[in-house]
């Protein structure tokens, strides 16, 4: 009875300090931030404490007064921030799926020297990364020289400032958010189901489909949820690549809070991403209890 009593204050003793960690350093923030969402934006930056609905209706559609009105263009780059988030995730799996695969088969010295050269890019700043792009990207670089030489343009193609560059831009900054989730399904698959699954007459096509697919399948959805989440609130790859012609739900809040100083309206549009990542996360949760269920 005293070992449990002890064992108890000792796990209490350990999960306290992470516990008040989290309610002072993530739930205090963003319980203030829901409170300004709900509150009456300053007239000179700020906010007046009083319950104004409004700053959601702005961007639902229910906001019609004399000063706020509903204007489309929210929805239109909070729907904008999904598709992009989106394909960010595809083409980061496309990459790193095959590469996780690739990897896997080395000796585990060479193994070793491949994750580290995945994380390679952590020890460089983002903006110095992201510049290199803007240098390979823009009308006279090396990208456009290196068509234009070839024969395939005329004349440079404008791949700065698009939907394009964004998604370049995030795919190279989030490869390896997919690719250590990925890989660590790959390096847990069974050669044995592979070889079995040869022998009873399966083709390669069959032996993916019902063997390596759903074995890999935890690593495929953990690496998209870790990568869609901060591809859709990211606002410094679409400033650096996209600038004003390509404004994602991030580059709204940080305007919103620096430029506009309507806190109460950014806290609106922040509470809607929370939202939107919350539905995400339940929704694969499901999904993966369901795999689990259905093994």
């Amino acid at each position: 009875m005293k070992l449990s009593t002890r064992s108890s204050l000792s796990l209490f003793g350990l999960l306290s300090v992470p516990t008040v960690f989290l309610l002072v350093f993530f739930f205090t923030p963003l319980a203030i931030m829901l409170v300004y969402s709900f509150l009456t934006p300053g007239l000179y930056g700020g906010v007046e404490w009083k319950f104004f609905h409004l700053n959601y209706g702005r961007i639902l559609g229910w906001a019609d007064t004399k000063y706020e009105k509903f204007d489309p263009v929210y929805l239109w780059i909070f729907l904008r921030s999904l598709r992009l988030a989106a394909l960010t995730v595809l083409t980061t799996l496309l990459v790193s799926y095959p590469a996780a695969f690739w990897v896997s088969r080395m000796r585990p010295a060479l193994k070793e020297v491949s994750i580290f050269l995945v994380t390679l890019p952590f020890f460089v700043s983002l903006i110095v990364r992201l510049f290199a792009w803007v240098l390979i990207l823009r009308p006279t670089g090396f990208l456009n020289q290196a068509l234009m030489g070839l024969g395939l343009t005329s004349e440079p193609i404008e791949f700065l400032y698009t939907d394009f560059a964004v998604i370049i831009g995030m795919t190279y900054v989030f490869i390896p958010f997919m690719f250590l989730p990925v890989y660590a399904s790959v390096e847990k698959l069974d050669g044995s189901l592979i070889e079995a699954s040869a022998d009873l007459g399966a083709n390669r096509f069959q032996t993916f489909r019902r063997i390596i697919l759903p074995a890999t399948l935890p690593g495929i959805a953990g690496g998209s949820v870790i990568t869609f989440i901060p591809a859709f609130g990211n606002f410094i790859v679409p400033s650096v690549l996209g600038g004003a012609k390509v404004v994602m739900i991030g580059n709204l809040i940080e305007q919103q809070f620096l430029s506009a100083r309507n806190w109460p309206f950014g806290a609106a549009l922040a509470m809607l991403v929370m939202a939107a990542i919350l539905i995400l996360l339940v929704v694969q949760l499901k999904l993966s209890r369901r795999g689990e269920a259905s093994r």
